[in-house]
């Protein structure tokens, strides 16, 4: 921190109880001035040289006798009107940026300018706050702070314009010329040349200054300061948008306090109105907070409207963990919002006046595994309503993706929480993946797996049989139709497809393999019969002359045990 010493005179200063303040010295005082509560006992002669103020106030008192003047107004209070004392008398005063404001403005009130003296204290404080104070990041940054104490001072000796005007050229500058002390307590960044910076004395030390590295220490200041840096940095044009969002994450996640909704109201309506209104200018993160906390807050809904509209033209950047704890009503408007940007969109023209929008392919599968991900999290509570969590992947079904892996963990995870839900709703739960879009890992588990129903492990083996087939079968050959859901086995082909199931449960030294060759083994006759409903009698010949040795064991040896005892979750 700078500091500059004014004068050489040893401090002779001294208190008399709580609210009497004098100079020690030899020749008795001639004069009191009131300043709030304290007294301050000095003499004439040093204050009404550097003085015009004084000057003119002992002039028109009405009490030559006492010589007692208020200046109770005076900026800064006791504490200043001391500094201003001390410099008239010669003594030792120590200005820094804590107090260099409170002595400008002061010096202001009592009219020491160079009228009365050269060198008088206006012009000390200014040659220190120019060639000092705006020439360093944080000085000017703590002094920015003590201004609004002195308000309306500071602003008319435009200490808060040159303040802003020094915090925002420093940070609009190229890092690359940044030479001077920051915060940044966050991840290191690594060197450009993505490796790590070199240890000295075991200290490990940054090759290259982030393009964020200012963006802690304006946490510091508060809100209303903080929002005129913002714009004054924006309006330079020097900062790309991406950093100034990830200033207002920080500032967010520093002021935001549990309990005071009026504060954090302010907070986050501030942090609405500085945020870039370019397109992926801020992260996703931010903006689902914001969002979180504007519900929360009751900020309005037209706050909230461009929240989801803003978030859900970049659903593909988000993460599981933005959205673990947004309502899934929420996060349904937000799905919706990404799904219209691929449809033709009614602009409320009274003509009509239509655009279309395209979504690109990689961002419609980001979003789709990302809303997988989301509801085999909300699977986890018990309360959760089925329609709530069908609904959801309604929406995301005509979302092309490679895979169901993602849709199936979630499934499995709402069957294990819920595990009263009727024979129909689970029905209606497993319509939501498709089974030929599991990969081998997925069916393996699912076919093992107690809380599925068992027309769904039928189709599973079948459509892995259709893959393994040599034939040349497709695996799209077959669709999840209303009949493949309704359509019942016999009671001998249950007892025969319990027998293959219980073939697939390896014994606990069997590997992968074995697994994967057993599934694929299962008779065809039985998956055929399952799905092309051959008449009765046929069916019983053909699982009779194809039933394997050991589906013949399991149904003697499971004639009295429930049919799904052999199927278990690995989950």
């Amino acid at each position: 921190m700078k500091f500059m010493k004014l004068g050489s005179k040893p401090d002779l200063f001294q208190s008399s109880g709580e609210n009497t303040r004098y100079v020690a010295a030899e020749l008795a005082t001639d004069m009191v001035v009131n300043v709030g509560n304290i007294k301050f006992y000095l003499h004439k002669f040093p204050l009404l040289s550097k003085s015009v103020r004084l000057q003119n106030m002992l002039a028109i008192s009405s009490d030559e006798s006492t010589n007692e003047l208020e200046l109770h107004d005076i900026p800064g209070g006791p504490g200043a009107f001391e500094i201003c004392a001390k410099f008239c008398y010669g003594m030792t005063v120590t200005l820094n940026a804590y107090n260099v404001v409170s002595a400008r403005c002061a010096a202001e009130y009592l009219e020491m300018n160079e009228s009365v003296e050269k060198g008088n204290l206006v012009y000390k404080t200014e040659v220190f706050l120019d060639s000092s104070i705006f020439k360093t990041w944080k000085d000017s940054i703590i002094v920015f702070q003590t201004t609004k104490s002195f308000l309306p001072w500071s602003e008319e000796l435009k200490v808060v314009h040159r303040c802003l005007d020094s915090i925002s050229s420093k940070a609009s500058m190229d890092p690359s010329r940044v030479e001077w002390s920051y915060t940044y307590n966050r991840k290191k960044i690594s060197n450009e040349n993505g490796t790590e910076s070199p240890l000295y004395n075991g200290v490990r030390k940054q090759l290259t200054v982030p393009k964020d590295w200012w963006v802690e220490d304006l946490c510091d200041l508060h809100i209303d300061l903080y929002k005129r840096v913002i714009i004054t940095i924006k309006a330079k044009g020097r900062v790309s948008l991406d950093v100034v969002g990830e200033s207002l994450k920080a500032y967010l996640h520093r002021k935001l306090k549990k309990g005071d909704d009026v504060k954090n109201r302010l907070l986050i309506e501030t942090i609405l109105f500085l945020l870039p209104t370019e397109r992926n200018s801020v992260s996703c993160d931010l903006l689902i907070q914001l969002l979180q906390e504007c519900v929360r807050l009751d900020c309005g809904e037209t706050q909230k409207d461009i929240l989801v509209k803003r978030i859900g033209q970049q659903l593909q950047n988000a993460s599981v963990a933005d959205l673990v704890n947004v309502d899934v009503d929420l996060v349904q408007e937000l799905v919706k919002t990404f799904i219209m940007q691929d449809q033709v969109a009614d602009h409320g023209d009274e003509h009509g006046f239509l655009e279309v929008k395209f979504v690109d392919s990689g961002a419609k599968v980001k979003v789709a595994k990302l809303i997988d991900l989301y509801l085999a999290e909300i699977a986890r509570n018990p309360d959760l309503p089925l329609l709530k969590f069908t609904d959801l992947a309604d929406m995301v079904s005509t979302l092309s993706r490679p895979s169901h892996d993602g849709i199936y963990r979630a499934i499995d995870m709402f069957l294990k929480e819920h595990p009263g839900i009727s024979k129909t709703e689970r029905k209606k739960l497993c319509r939501l993946m498709d089974c030929r879009k599991l990969s081998a890992e997925a069916c393996m588990h699912a076919i093992q797996n107690e809380r599925l129903p068992l027309r769904v492990v039928v189709q599973i083996l079948f459509f892995e049989q259709m893959r393994a087939s040599a034939t040349g079968s497709s695996r799209s050959a077959t669709t999840n139709t209303e009949e493949e859901w309704d359509s019942v086995p016999t009671s001998e082909e249950l007892k025969t497809l319990k027998g293959e199931l219980a073939c697939l449960k390896i014994s606990e030294g069997g590997n992968s393999n074995q697994k994967s060759k057993g599934m694929h083994l299962m008779s065809s006759r039985i998956l055929s019969k399952l799905f092309t409903g051959k008449d009765k009698d046929s069916d019983n010949e053909s699982s009779d002359t194809s039933e394997s040795p050991c589906s013949t064991s399991a149904r003697e040896t499971k004639t009295n045990t429930p049919s799904r005892s052999r199927r278990h979750s690995t989950s």
